[in-house]
């Protein structure tokens, strides 16, 4: 009995807090605040998506651009929350327990996905450094500053915590940012893009649920990204390919 009246009153906590944060969150309404966050999240994460998807043609040149653009919006929204730790937008000291365990993950699921693509897209295997070997260079260099850390303060640090009254539970949380990180790849305009980012995007919101760091997160993300554009995956990824 003890241990249900327990268990009641983590849950009543936890929502105690969620309420506590929303009060503290930067232009969220005191009242019908669930509802405001609801169509918020809604409109960043389902609707921007789709309209981009419809102006796909006209955004050469502007997709770099416009992550930064939603990055600082929503560090500017993390960074003045009363209710926000700032440690988890680097979190170095998670970063140094897991990093080892990331890479000795990495390196049989980087095995299983060659052999995968091996089989099923011979034709894509290495051809991005091959054929287009500066620009290769170039995604090397700047993809995890440009692109990676952005989308994870985004996809994982600010949708983690601003919707945390949304999507209480941790699993909640990870499904939600997985299915918003695959819908965010639509604008590449194929199937393999939204599918494959949605089952990494589940993968990066597990560790970041798990260290609560923004910069061991990227590192993964960094690490899954350059290989993939290496392989040969990056084709279903690469905006220069929008069309």
């Amino acid at each position: 009995m003890s241990d249900r009246h327990s268990i009641a009153e983590q849950s009543v906590a936890g929502t105690d807090t969620s309420v506590r944060r929303l009060t503290r969150a930067p232009f969220v309404p005191e009242t019908n605040s669930r509802l405001y966050l609801l169509v918020e999240f809604l409109a960043l994460f389902a609707g921007l998506p789709l309209l981009l998807f419809t102006q796909r043609h006209t955004l050469e040149g502007l997709i770099a651009p416009t992550l930064l653009f939603l990055a600082a919006g929503c560090t500017l929204l993390l960074w003045y929350d009363r209710g926000f730790d700032r440690t988890r937008l680097w979190n170095r000291q998670r970063f140094k327990r897991r990093f080892v365990r990331a890479v000795g993950i990495f390196i049989p699921g980087a095995a299983v996905v060659v052999v995968a693509l091996g089989v099923l897209r011979p034709d894509l295997l290495l051809t991005f450094p091959q054929e287009y070997p500066k620009v290769w260079v170039a995604i090397m260099v700047t993809y995890p500053f440009v692109s990676v850390y952005p989308q994870e303060v985004i996809f994982r640090a600010f949708l983690f915590h601003r919707y945390d009254a949304l999507f209480q539970q941790n699993w909640s949380k990870i499904v939600a940012s997985g299915a918003a990180f695959g819908l965010a790849h639509i604008i590449f305009a194929n199937w393999v893009a939204p599918l494959m980012t949605a089952a990494s995007g589940v993968w990066f919101a597990r560790t970041y649920s798990r260290t609560g760091s923004t910069l061991q997160v990227s590192i993964e993300h960094g690490i899954w990204g350059c290989f993939a554009f290496t392989i040969g995956l990056g084709w279903y990824v690469y905006s220069g390919a929008i069309g």
